[in-house]
């Protein structure tokens, strides 16, 4: 059995006596079957959200959701975010849905989620995986449930969360999803900045940033404009073998995983390209 918070696990436990089947869902499913402890955890049930209320009334409960489904129940051990199982209408803002329909099916609740990796869930009765998210994790691949055009125009940060995914566990994108991804990025320009910055600076500082940031520069110039002049940008210099993009993305790999000083590395450089000369009598460049 994987390891899990057990505060987290009598929520669970809780719903599951009152009749309703009742999982956990997300990244803590997916932590655990890594062996890294979950920092936090998503529950999906087939309960409605007055009847989680009622079952857990006793606990401090935040309506952080009720017309998408989602109770918060505070535990002693932090959080859980417990939804009805539920698809989705349409996304006409690129963030969130329009609406929703609450389901009994957990396989359909599963369909509607992100990246495969993200769609398992976990029961006494062991992990259902209906998308192959465990071979995926055994593969070390970031894939998107379904279609991927259709996941990432749903949810126009879905692109940026997936490159933080593939830094943080060192995993690459699956072919369609990565192709996908680079036909979506430009649709980040929905997304509030706050959302933005919080997913970009994991992303900086996860372990594998910087081969995910040379892979995906269009991502970094989508949201740092001025980085996109720098990408292949030779400087004609014999103490630089990379072009100043690249040679960015190295800098900032070899400074110490703090947002502030990896942002200052991947910009240090930013102003060679618009104050590039080069003396037309030596062939050498002036910067």
């Amino acid at each position: 059995m994987p390891e899990f918070d057990p505060r987290a696990l009598e929520v669970v436990e809780r719903l599951r006596r009152a009749g309703f089947r009742t999982v956990l869902v997300g990244g803590c499913v997916r932590d655990s079957l890594l062996s890294v402890p979950p920092h936090d955890y998503d529950a999906a049930t087939a309960a409605l959200p007055g009847q989680v209320l009622e079952v857990c009334s006793d606990l401090r409960c935040v309506e952080t959701g009720i017309a998408h489904g989602t109770v918060t129940v505070l535990t002693e051990g932090g959080p859980v975010e417990v939804t009805t199982f539920r698809v989705e209408g349409g996304y006409s803002d690129h963030r969130r849905p329009d609406g929703v329909r609450f389901v009994a099916d957990l396989e359909e609740d599963l369909a509607r989620r992100d990246f495969t990796i993200n769609a398992m869930a976990w029961e006494p009765e062991g992990v259902a995986d209906p998308f192959g998210g465990r071979g995926d994790l055994e593969g070390r691949l970031v894939r998107c449930v379904g279609d991927p055009d259709r996941r990432f125009s749903e949810d126009a940060l879905r692109p940026l969360r997936a490159l933080r995914l593939a830094a943080q566990l060192d995993f690459s994108l699956e072919e369609r999803t990565a192709a996908a991804l680079r036909r979506h990025i430009p649709e980040l320009r929905y997304v509030a900045w706050e959302r933005i910055t919080g997913e970009f600076l994991r992303l900086l500082c996860a372990p594998a940033a910087a081969r995910v940031l040379l892979e995906f520069p269009q991502a970094v110039a989508q949201i740092l404009p001025e980085m996109a002049a720098t990408v292949g940008f030779d400087q004609r210099n014999p103490h630089h073998c990379y072009d100043v993009y690249t040679h960015s993305v190295k800098t900032l790999a070899n400074v110490p995983p703090e947002p502030v000083l990896r942002l200052a590395a991947l910009l240090h450089d930013v102003g060679k390209p618009p104050s590039f000369t080069l003396d037309e009598s030596t062939g050498k460049a002036e910067i």
